[in-house]
């Protein structure tokens, strides 16, 4: 008989500070330094954490394994905690009847090494080096802002995810031309290349992984909506239509809002999580749910 085929779980890594609030005990290691973090932590280990910007999201990941035969998520923790001060966090864990069994404690240096190792689809975290990092490795990463439970219902069982276009799930292209030459450029170079397929940028694969859970469920029933909220509007719908066509990517909701305020437009899809790399974009949207900046693109360059 063959043997079974192995389908990899869709992977999410996210360091301590994203999942908990650490605000307090990070405000002690800045102020008294390493050794009066680390007596805080152990003197504290029973005390159960509070939910971070990332609980929320990380609390429907880990739901869709209950809806399945066999677990076909996973949630990772990668921390720049020691071992020694991170048992505070598995003991909250526990406490929150997290399914997380698998984390990296690296004692103050980053993570992002692991990220491959373990397989990781997508990494949070508050470290914006981190994530910059992650992104050099080719995996999807954001920096979580601000936004606790986020716009969707925290009792809603559905996992709502929101995605920006360009930069995001397609690559920069375009947006070097906007960024150079202004909106006219940008809306006749998109409509003279509307039959060209733009590149994938840092989140199409995990885009592809998450359609792919979804394909699991019959239709009507999947427990993942995800929706493109992009700035574009006609005539450059036209190429992201086209290329969400040819790589055989379905998002069941696309906002084309032609340069309006993504916020009201995100908070009408409930959204758990929304993923865009202007900065500004995000800080409007993280006062009413959990968003990760993607220091990707012309936009976020270094000079």
């Amino acid at each position: 008989m063959p043997e079974p085929v192995t389908v990899k779980p869709l992977t999410v890594a996210i360091s301590s500070t994203a999942l908990f609030d650490l605000s307090t005990s990070n405000k002690i290691y800045e102020s008294q330094g390493l050794e009066a973090y680390r007596r805080y932590q152990i003197d504290q280990e029973d005390v159960v954490l509070e939910p971070g910007d990332g609980y929320h999201l990380v609390k429907k990941v880990l739901s869709i394994n209950k809806l399945l035969d066999k677990p076909r998520v996973e949630v990772i923790l990668l921390s720049r905690n020691s071992a020694d001060t991170g048992l505070r966090v598995f003991n909250s864990i526990r406490a929150h009847e997290l399914g997380i069994t698998r984390a990296a404690f690296c004692s103050g240096a980053s993570p992002y090494r692991y990220i491959n190792a373990f397989g990781c689809d997508l990494f949070l975290s508050t470290h914006g080096d981190d994530v910059r990092l992650a992104l050099e490795e080719k995996v999807a990463a954001a920096t979580l802002l601000g936004g606790g439970g986020g716009a969707g219902d925290a009792d809603d069982s559905i996992l709502r995810l929101a995605f920006d276009g360009d930069s995001v799930l397609f690559s920069d292209e375009a947006e070097q031309i906007y960024q150079r030459h202004g909106l006219d450029a940008f809306s006749e170079h998109e409509q003279a290349k509307a039959a060209d397929v733009l590149g994938g940028g840092p989140f199409k694969a995990f885009l592809a992984a998450l359609q792919s859970l979804q394909q699991e469920f019959p239709d009507g029933q999947s427990p993942i909506r995800t929706a493109l909220v992009t700035a574009r509007g006609a005539p450059a719908h036209e190429r992201v239509i086209r290329t969400l066509r040819e790589w055989d990517i379905r998002l069941d909701e696309s906002l084309f809002l032609g340069g309006m305020d993504k916020t009201e437009f995100l908070r009408g899809f409930a959204a758990d999580i929304f993923f865009d790399d202007h900065e500004l974009h995000c800080n409007r949207a993280a006062g009413h749910l959990a968003t990760g900046h993607v220091p990707h693109g012309v936009v976020n360059r270094r000079d």
